[in-house]
């Protein structure tokens, strides 16, 4: 096996970790509403835990606001009382049919608080993507070893791995900017 097999086999694996991240990331609230940041929570609904986007529609009419309109009146108490217990902070009003949450402006004390979630979040991906990095060279330096690759490959091979590695590390810093400008 060349080493660009064992590099286009990792590829997926640093995507995927990224997407993770991605989606850990959106759900960090910022100054502007986000259907992310209530859409995944848990709500006791007819003795099952569901999440609030399997529950109704949600939207974001203003940079302050989301409105979560709910498929079924019933589900209308059971996702307030969720959103009471997530701990996000926002006020909840029921306006007929709908669920208005407004979010508050951001302390200096919680964007801080919030820039070091980025940071750890950030971090273990980072890490994940080194983890990631050291199986696939490991791979390649046994495939040498074996004598499956030349030397001259497997060098050639640690150097492609290793753009690819810089290439989702940097994908990482600029999501990070660029949600830590959104905090501001």
């Amino acid at each position: 096996m060349s080493y660009k097999e064992f590099i286009d086999r990792a590829k997926p694996e640093f995507e995927k970790t990224f997407k993770f991240l991605d989606q850990e990331i959106a759900k960090i609230r910022t100054s502007r509403a986000s259907p992310a940041l209530v859409e995944d929570i848990e709500v006791d609904a007819f003795g099952s835990k569901f999440p609030i986007k399997q529950l109704g529609a949600i939207s974001t009419p203003s940079n302050n606001q989301i409105v979560i309109q709910p498929w079924d009146i019933s589900y209308i108490e059971p996702i307030e009382k969720a959103i009471g217990k997530s701990g996000l902070g926002m006020s909840c009003a029921v306006d007929k049919n709908v669920l208005r949450l407004n979010l508050p402006m951001l302390t200096e004390e919680y964007r801080k608080s919030l820039e070091k979630i980025l940071g750890e979040k950030s971090e273990q991906a980072r890490q994940v993507i080194r983890r990631q990095r050291e199986d696939v060279w490991n791979k390649i330096q046994a495939a040498q070893k074996a004598k499956e690759m030349s030397e001259d490959d497997k060098f050639r091979g640690k150097d492609e791995l290793q753009k690819v590695v810089d290439e989702y590390n940097k994908k990482i810093k600029d999501l990070v900017d660029k949600k830590t400008k959104e905090l501001v």
